[in-house]
């Protein structure tokens, strides 16, 4: 698995937590997926993810968009 691959699966992984608790818990969780969202756009344009950046210190080769 790429950074890129994990990168996209903890996100999707995230989005549906944050939605599910949304459901069962309260529906501020909905500020979590908008943060998700916020930092998904962030690192469209900058090149940084502070999720990629953890997953590299696991040892999770680069990908194409993170390098």
């Amino acid at each position: 698995m790429t950074l890129d691959r994990a990168v996209m699966a903890f996100a999707g992984a995230m989005i549906l937590l944050s939605l599910a608790l949304t459901l069962w818990v309260s529906s501020y969780w909905m500020l979590f997926t908008a943060f998700i969202g916020a930092n998904l756009i962030q690192s469209s344009f900058t090149g940084f993810c502070p999720a990629a950046s953890i997953f590299r210190l696991f040892g999770i080769k680069g990908g194409c968009a993170f390098k």
